[in-house]
């Protein structure tokens, strides 16, 4: 009886879709160990439908997605439709052990959403363990039938780049022996564009990803960071770059040289094939990193833009000349990413939400925890271990539940709703010696609550404690409104000064610079309970994330949706 209820409800909300003149799209992700080699080496990776990067999903705004997840690997794992917004379909977000337990070996589960009111691109990726390290692909979402692009010239090809990480290793293994010890994992060997490492690595020039395009037209790029532990500089040889979206929304143009792409962020470009049309020109990305004194990636992965235009290539006249080269920045040019990101805008002035009902002032940063007696652990001083936290808790993930399904149900035991709305101790954030007695968190599972349709501000203040780094901070189910970005500890009275309320950009995940703060706002209007984390995966591993519960509005438009009759269970 119940399940034919849901079946009239499914087939009556697809109807709706369709009516509306929008499409379901209904797409089977085979998870499965799939053979492939980079750098020279022959490794078994998990990938979807064989497939790396995994397929990509082109849909228009309006449509539904049903795509079932079926698990044929040996690890857990789970899907997470990054950026989408998910109203009142928690259920289907993704991420383990808070909106679903994890699809086991031999299970599947059917996601089943609708995009609404989101135009451009996003990315979906596995987010359990470090699976995504191999398990992501782009989502582009075009404008309904008959709407264009919003921009002066419009694109004559579009290409998806997913700029990528991998290991001369199995990533489960990378991260489990870094876990064991409690030291940082090892850094990846490579980075990739849409799956290969490309001219600069052994054994990867003749797979180097290729990119066409006719003399005078113009492309539409969309840029993808999917690394998990690196946000990356971008650069074209003697092209320049229009930005025009960010994370699904539209920015005011501006033209760079330079991208600074955090992991977990899109961009979209336009680029005119205005160059001469017999050279080649590289298209290359390397790390921007702002921790000292920790090893890190310090390649460059390049894919090569080639005209498509009938002549003689440099390529055809001889392999003695290379594609042109970028100019790209140094790997700690923290000027050149704080000028990248002070030209996104809106392209219109932005209604701002307000008045704001919840401030929160949360600390995002590293820390140590101590080693249990006789034990010999790999961090600093072999008696430590590596953590993260925001305002002093180290996040816990449950493994009996998941948070969603135990606020539904009203089980208790798995988390409180008690997480602080500002640090515990008020000190000097960006010192350069902060107390060590300040350095060992707080491991817990808790959730801040928010009532539904309060506006809520928070400011994002990096730590030099361990090390200030740039932190990369992802919001699901939520856009949010880049209010100001600042360095050093942030000064309400001051800073509140700089605040855009006239044309802020509107993202899912906000780099928070290194030794300084950013703030954000939105409105909770989505039902739910929605992970905020670090999107380098090193720091969400060590605890680098909370959770806002949502509360239900009033009636069935501000209510989350029953939970499915097959979300997996733990």
């Amino acid at each position: 009886m119940a399940s034919s209820g849901i079946r009239l409800f499914l087939l009556s909300f697809l109807g709706l879709a369709l009516l509306a003149g929008a499409e379901v799209h209904e797409h089977e992700f085979i998870v499965q160990e799939t053979p492939v080699t980079r750098l020279c080496k022959e490794h078994n990776i998990i990938t979807v439908n064989g497939q790396f990067p995994g397929p990509t999903l082109e849909v228009r705004e309006g449509d539904t997605l049903v795509i079932n997840v079926v698990n044929h690997a040996q690890y857990n794992v789970s899907i997470h439709w990054h950026g989408i917004r998910q109203f009142r379909t928690g259920w289907a977000d993704g991420p383990e052990f808070v909106t679903q337990c994890p699809i086991k070996p031999g299970g599947s589960y059917k996601y089943k959403f609708t995009i609404e009111g989101q135009e451009g691109t996003l990315w979906w990726h596995a987010h359990s363990s470090w699976l995504r390290a191999t398990v992501y692909g782009a989502l582009i979402i075009r404008p309904r039938e008959g709407k264009p692009y919003p921009f002066d010239k419009k694109p004559s090809r579009e290409f998806p780049i997913l700029l990528g990480e991998w290991w001369d290793a199995n990533p489960i293994d990378v991260i489990r022996e870094a876990q064991r010890t409690g030291a940082a994992p090892n850094v990846s060997d490579a980075f990739t564009v849409n799956g290969q490492p490309g001219d600069l690595y052994n054994c990867s020039r003749q797979d180097t990803t290729a990119i066409s395009g006719k003399p005078g037209e113009t492309a539409l790029l969309r840029f993808v960071n999917s690394a998990l532990n690196h946000e990356l500089f971008v650069s074209i040889a003697a092209h320049r770059m229009t930005v025009v979206g960010v994370d699904a929304s539209y920015t005011k143009p501006f033209t760079t040289d330079v991208l600074m792409i955090a992991p977990g962020q899109t961009t979209d470009v336009l680029v005119t094939m205005d160059q001469p049309p017999a050279t080649r020109y590289y298209v290359a990305a390397r790390g921007y990193v702002t921790t000292q004194g920790v090893p890190f990636d310090n390649t460059t992965t390049t894919a090569v833009i080639e005209y498509d235009c009938g002549c003689a290539t440099t390529k055809e006249l001889g392999p003695v000349i290379p594609p042109a080269f970028p100019a790209l920045p140094a790997f700690n040019d923290t000027g050149a990413a704080t000028a990248f990101a002070r030209g996104i805008k809106s392209p219109n002035k932005v209604e701002i939400p307000s008045p704001v009902d919840e401030n929160l002032f949360l600390t995002v940063g590293l820390g140590l925890f101590n080693c249990e007696p006789g034990q010999l652990c790999g961090g600093p001083n072999n008696n430590t271990r590596f953590t993260a936290s925001m305002n002093n808790v180290s996040f816990v993930f449950p493994n009996t539940d998941s948070l969603l399904h135990a606020h539904y149900y009203d089980i208790p035991g798995v988390f409180t709703t008690d997480f602080p709305a500002y640090p515990p101790v008020q000190f000097d954030y960006t010192a350069q010696n902060v107390s060590r007695g300040l350095w060992q968190p707080v491991p817990a599972t808790k959730l801040y609550k928010l009532r539904f349709g309060s506006v809520v501000q928070i400011v994002l203040q990096d730590t030099s404690i361990v090390s200030p780094e740039n932190h990369p901070i992802h919001i699901h189910g939520y856009d949010f409104l880049i209010l100001a970005e600042g360095f050093g500890n942030y000064d309400a009275e001051k800073d509140a000064q700089k605040f855009n309320l006239e044309n802020p950009p509107q993202r899912n995940t906000v780099a928070v610079p290194v030794n300084g703060w950013a703030v954000i706002r939105f409105r909770a209007d989505n039902p739910g309970v929605w992970l905020m984390h670090c999107h380098l995966d090193v720091h969400i591993t060590w605890g680098l994330a909370m959770a806002f519960l949502v509360e239900d509005g009033y009636g069935e438009l501000e209510t989350l949706q029953a939970p499915p009759v097959d979300l997996p269970m733990c």
